[in-house]
């Protein structure tokens, strides 16, 4: 045993917040689909609720660039975690990362934090569904349950392209061979001649639910995918009557485009109100000696930029955790989605995109 690895062991527990962690080792899922794992710089446990994400810092063409992704590894292997990501056409976060980002190179995230988990959310009868990439949430929850010999019956169905693009395929196989608790469905929508397939063919339907998972009305799902996907999932189940108070999916927000489309309104809408200056409220960001009046409903985050600050984000929906910010006056109401713990509210910190001013306020910044 190493001097290293004693100083390992006497580590601290990782929270929400931002770290610097080293990309340790890259492995190929599929031609188009890359795991990167991660390594805190310093001792850090990597404790963490299976389903949550953290959001990497980038720096892309000289732009600070921040894009969420979800954990895939298990808490149960805490010195260090992972993320899965696949190429895509026209991504600039994904295209870099696979471009770039390699063995040694040093990073920073934020997290881990997100609602969509199995801690949270739980149940002794899961169906974990799933298509493409969307299989990095389900896969952490498979593994801490699988590792922990968690009592849970677990029916895994994933839907994939073509069997090459299955991700996890010998892991997932694995699994399905060790423990009774674990079945095991894949479901390609096509393969190509020659290629060797004995799943099932096609898109995931009702057809196929009621085959996979006859008692999927008894389960609890935790769902995964592409838009489109979780979209009909949950529309089928809402026809068969299924009690959607047990679905649960990942969900990050809107796409880009529409959250530009909603600023861009809502700065429309702005421009066209007249305020009178005794309704305005302050805020003060304590560190910069800046402070701004804004109208009722705006946003910390809001207040900030007319200022010409900028304070990290990621999801703008108080899931992501990335704008965190400490309120040392006033009072706000925070409408978060889980990017921030008791503990951290109690300290006074409060995310900036989702916390609106009730007077005048002052925060750390």
């Amino acid at each position: 045993m190493t001097n290293t690895f004693q100083q390992a062991v006497n580590t601290q527990a990782w929270t929400n917040g931002r770290h610097d962690v080293q990309c340790v080792k890259v492995i190929d899922e599929t031609i188009d689909v890359r795991t990167y794992c991660f390594a805190s710089t310093k001792p850090v446990m990597h404790f963490f609720k299976p389903g949550q994400f953290v959001t990497l810092e980038l720096e892309i063409d000289g732009i600070q660039v921040l894009r969420s992704y979800t954990i895939s590894s298990s808490p149960s292997v805490p010195y260090s975690f992972s993320i899965t990501v696949k190429r895509a056409p026209g991504g600039q976060v994904s295209n870099w990362l696979h471009d770039n980002l390699k063995q040694g190179d040093q990073i920073a995230v934020h997290g881990p934090v997100g609602i969509f988990n199995c801690i949270d959310i739980t149940g002794d009868k899961v169906l974990l569904l799933s298509g493409g990439v969307g299989i990095t949430p389900v896969m952490s929850m498979a593994r801490w349950w699988f590792d922990t010999n968690g009592e849970v019956d677990m029916i895994f169905a994933h839907s994939a392209r073509t069997p090459s693009d299955i991700i996890y395929r010998r892991e997932l196989e694995y699994m399905d061979s060790r423990i009774t608790n674990f079945n095991l469905n894949l479901i390609c929508e096509k393969y190509d001649i020659g290629e060797s397939w004995s799943g099932y063919t096609g898109f995931f339907d009702e057809h196929k639910l009621r085959i996979i998972a006859p008692d999927f009305m008894d389960r609890t799902v935790y769902c995964c995918g592409p838009t489109p996907y979780m979209t009909a999932v949950k529309k089928m189940l809402e026809r068969l009557g299924f009690d959607m108070n047990n679905y649960h999916e990942e969900s990050f927000g809107a796409p880009p485009e529409e959250a530009k489309l909603d600023a861009e309104q809502q700065a429309e809408d702005a421009a066209g109100v007249t305020v009178d200056d005794d309704t305005l409220l302050s805020v003060e960001f304590s560190k910069t000696g800046k402070s701004v009046k804004i109208i009722p409903g705006d946003t910390v985050h809001s207040a900030a930029s007319k200022v010409g600050l900028h304070i990290p984000k990621a999801c703008g929906m108080g899931i992501c955790g990335t704008c965190k910010v400490k309120k040392t006056e006033g009072e706000v109401v925070m409408t978060h989605n889980g990017g921030i713990t008791d503990e951290d509210v109690a300290e006074g910190y409060i995310l900036s995109c989702c916390s609106v001013p009730q007077g005048d306020v002052a925060v750390e910044y």
